[in-house]
């Protein structure tokens, strides 16, 4: 427990500075421990230690942690959303950080308008046009923009990003920097305001929180290496 709880405050020590530097508050960015692969046993060692929100991505193994834990835990859904399994996430899952095409956001829409429900929604944006990943590219989510702002039952909170793979976290400052001015444009141009940012991992939340990011998503800088990589995955 030990080693997790002083993960996490030298993590909320470095976005507190990161916050200093950009004169930003440090209530502004969440952290989003990405518990993925882990064991429940780690995440309760880390909610213990203070924290209340989690990233986890495949909902065969998330089901069993939400379940057993604290009903006070925020859970973010940052993997790759699949349409037959949209019900299943979104009585799940507080947020879902990759919608990624008009046609799901349709589909999710209906889903939580038979739910009851208004999940806060991340539209994944593909800056790179990595075929590796999903996500609208920049044009296309201008063109549509108004009509996912328009479904009644989905909550647009912002955009998320995957910035390409990069040794020197500054190298990923580009990235970062290019999101947060694409949202303001979007915004300006459509008056879809769009308040957060979810973008930055375990190496580079630094430099994305000097850039603008709300919501940064760390996980093995928390609880350590990860036995496997699933690619194209958030965190």
């Amino acid at each position: 427990m030990l080693e997790i709880f002083e993960n996490l405050r030298g993590i909320r020590e470095r976005m507190n500075s990161a916050c200093l530097r950009a004169a930003r508050d440090p209530a502004s960015v969440q952290l989003i421990a990405v518990s993925k692969t882990f064991p429940i046993g780690d995440i309760q060692e880390a909610i213990d230690a203070g924290q209340q929100a989690f990233g986890e991505s495949r909902l065969q193994e998330a089901a069993p942690k939400i379940e057993t834990l604290s009903q006070q835990v925020e859970w973010h859904f940052i993997g790759r959303v699949q349409s037959n399994k949209v019900r299943k996430i979104l009585s799940c899952f507080d947020y879902v950080h990759a919608l990624d095409s008009l046609r799901l956001a349709s589909h999710m829409d209906g889903v939580a308008a038979e739910m009851g429900l208004r999940p806060k929604i991340f539209l994944q944006v593909n800056q790179s046009g990595e075929e590796s990943k999903g996500g609208f590219s920049m044009s296309e989510l201008k063109q549509v923009i108004h009509e996912i702002a328009a479904l009644k039952h989905l909550d647009v909170v912002g955009l998320m990003t995957i910035p390409p793979a990069v040794e020197d976290p500054e190298d990923a400052r580009q990235w970062f920097s290019e999101m947060r001015i694409f949202r303001d444009e979007v915004t300006r141009q459509s008056g879809v305001v769009l308040p957060f940012l979810s973008m930055g991992m375990s190496g580079d939340f630094e430099v994305a929180i000097e850039e603008g990011a709300t919501h940064v998503r760390v996980g093995s800088a928390i609880f350590g290496r990860r036995a496997y990589k699933i690619p194209g995955e958030l965190g």
